[in-house]
């Protein structure tokens, strides 16, 4: 898969069954160790979500820039809003900065109307017991009730921003679950989808054998024995 394209809706949905643990876990093979967002937690229990990712940024509010009336057409928020396709996550750059929400229910539910599957922020958002009433999947920092406006200004979207202190580029993979989210490289998706739901098996397996009683040593990792043992076992299953 080149970098220019978006993964299959099969590569989406496998990425829904492994844990971010296993994801995160997966992305060190490619070395890369800063993927999983810090302080960024479900608003729901059980929630997951996995898309690509339509980044917006705020910058610190100015009072000669946010004490204006909203225009629809010039709002960097609304604009981007609009303009959300099918499938994808709205990850918001907010600096970490929770002293406002950055959105409420009616543009999460317009969100969500447009086909969106989920919300991040590492901020936090208002009206959070009506976004969570949507079903759309919301994931934030914090709650709270204070306008954007008084804290916040949209600045930019589909660039480049940081989340939890991660970095999120256009059309990176965001996967989320009830632990947090993980953001993946759009162009090592599908390998890491693979990879993921392979170690989500064997590890099923080695739960098992420790479940039975058995020592770690040979098992937690795996020695050849006990990858034999699997490969006897994943064979049954079928």
């Amino acid at each position: 898969m080149s970098v220019q394209e978006a993964p299959s809706r099969e590569t989406l949905e496998s990425l829904l069954n492994p844990s971010t643990a296993t994801l995160t876990s997966v992305l060190t093979e490619y070395g890369l160790y800063n993927t999983f967002m810090q302080d960024v937690a479900p608003l729901a229990p059980g929630s997951r979500v996995a898309g690509p990712a339509f980044t917006l940024r705020y910058i610190p509010g100015r009072e000669d820039i946010t004490h204006v009336p909203v225009d629809n057409l010039t709002d960097m928020q609304r604009i981007g809003i609009e303009s959300i396709k099918q499938g994808e996550v709205l990850v918001i750059d907010a600096r970490g900065d929770t002293r406002a929400g950055v959105m409420g229910d009616i543009l999460a539910t317009r969100i969500q109307q447009r086909g969106g599957v989920g919300i991040v922020s590492d901020g936090a958002f208002r009206d959070t017991p009506a976004i969570v009433e949507t079903g759309l999947a919301a994931y934030a920092r914090a709650m709270n009730a204070h306008n954007s406006k008084s804290i916040h200004y949209p600045s930019d979207i589909q660039r480049p921003i940081a989340c939890g202190g991660v970095a999120v580029f256009p059309g990176d993979i965001v996967v989320g679950d009830a632990e947090g989210v993980v953001v993946i490289p759009r162009h090592l998706a599908e390998e890491v989808a693979a990879r993921a739901v392979a170690q989500e098996d064997r590890e099923a397996f080695i739960l098992q054998k420790i479940q039975q009683g058995h020592s770690i040593i040979g098992v937690y990792p795996p020695d050849e024995n006990t990858l034999a043992e699997y490969e006897a076992w994943k064979a049954k299953q079928v």
